[in-house]
């Protein structure tokens, strides 16, 4: 595993889902910058898409 997701794994819920909605927030303004060429970084909406996941993947596995 990697470092950041061992960091997200000791937040509580409340914090991980804030961070989705920020991710989100982030990833759709990503693709907002890219349409019109804004953009410098073509590699962050992956990093983003890959965060998002990671959050995902452990607020689904508290709840089992």
């Amino acid at each position: 595993m990697n470092e950041t997701f061992t960091k997200l794994a000791g937040k509580t819920q409340k914090d991980l889902l804030k961070l989705l909605v920020e991710k989100k927030d982030a990833l759709q303004t990503f693709k907002l910058g890219n349409t019109k060429s804004k953009t410098k970084n073509v590699k962050e909406g992956r990093t983003i898409r890959k965060e998002i996941a990671q959050i995902m993947s452990i607020i689904d596995s508290a709840k089992k």
